[in-house]
């Protein structure tokens, strides 16, 4: 599929699903109600942007701008289209629903991942200076890399398909500090008929028994007890045949920093600004699984 089909076709798929369902998450009140470049627009320029590799909002625009200006004859400053973009902030998230169901149904039902990946705004020594979108970010830390970061928390809870990267289900957002497991706690009651793999972070003895209730059950790598210096043979290939199972998901929020820079949002600047990076970025990264599909 060459890059105009690709084009035509995200302009095409957000034309129908703004008009139908998107438009009442950003209703205008201003007498520019009929700007000439259209949300629709202002939305595809960004996800198209971020699908081409470009990392920032300016970058995005100077693509467009030199690029894209045919498609995109009505393309305002820079400052106009940041502004435009922001108040935009609400579609993105329930238009990554909208690409969801658009997949196909090859995937394994009764085999689910649950994982988090970290957004930062700011590191290390940084983190303890950062004020952005204190509503929702604050300050966390990241125990698979060994770091303290400000910002916020992507938690995945997805479908395993074979041979290929899982299927989101559920997609949410939680300020740094929150634990893993408290967002877990918030689904458990939705899981029936499953195996979740998950790292240690979910281990808890009390959602293990209500998933019991539900015939699902959480699958997590073997955790050393206090005082036990190595793990027995037996729970060491219990711990890596649950590594392998839950690797895909891992290797999505790899595949998906790789396609859109979503970890680093240095540069964003305010609660609606960093709602756009997150859920817009997120957004593309369906686009191009749905392509990939």
């Amino acid at each position: 599929m060459d890059w105009q089909i690709r084009l035509i076709t995200v302009f095409l798929f957000i034309n129908k699903v703004f008009e139908s369902k998107l438009q009442a998450c950003c209703q205008r009140m201003s007498n520019n109600s009929s700007p000439k470049l259209t949300d629709e627009e202002v939305i595809v320029i960004f996800l198209w942007g971020i699908m081409q590799n470009r990392t920032t909002v300016k970058d995005i625009y100077s693509y467009t701008n030199n690029h894209l200006k045919e498609w995109f004859p009505d393309l305002p400053s820079y400052e106009a289209y940041i502004m435009r973009l922001n108040r935009l902030e609400n579609v993105f998230a329930p238009l990554i629903e909208e690409i969801q169901g658009h997949f196909s149904n090859n995937y394994l039902k009764n085999i689910r991942l649950i994982d988090s990946m970290p957004i930062i705004l700011a590191k290390e020594k940084r983190s303890s200076l950062a004020k952005v979108a204190p509503e929702i970010a604050n300050k966390g830390y990241c125990a698979s890399k060994g770091y303290y970061y400000y910002g916020v928390k992507i938690h995945v809870l997805g479908f395993k398909r074979s041979g290929t990267l899982p299927l989101p289900e559920y997609i949410g957002l939680t300020s740094a500090s929150n634990h893993d497991l408290s967002v877990f706690k918030q689904l458990t009651s939705y899981i029936q008929d499953s195996e979740i793999y998950a790292d240690k972070a979910y281990i808890d003895s009390l959602e293990q028994e209500i998933l019991h209730k539900q015939n699902a059950q959480i699958c997590t790598p073997v955790k050393k007890k206090k005082g036990q210096k190595n793990l027995s043979f037996f729970d060491k290939l219990t711990s890596t045949a649950v590594s392998r199972v839950r690797q895909p998901i891992e290797s999505l929020f790899n595949w998906i920093q790789e396609k859109t820079h979503i970890q680093v949002a240095s540069k964003v600047r305010s609660s609606k600004g960093l709602m756009v990076h997150v859920f817009g970025r997120l957004a593309a990264a369906m686009f191009l699984l749905a392509f990939n599909s």
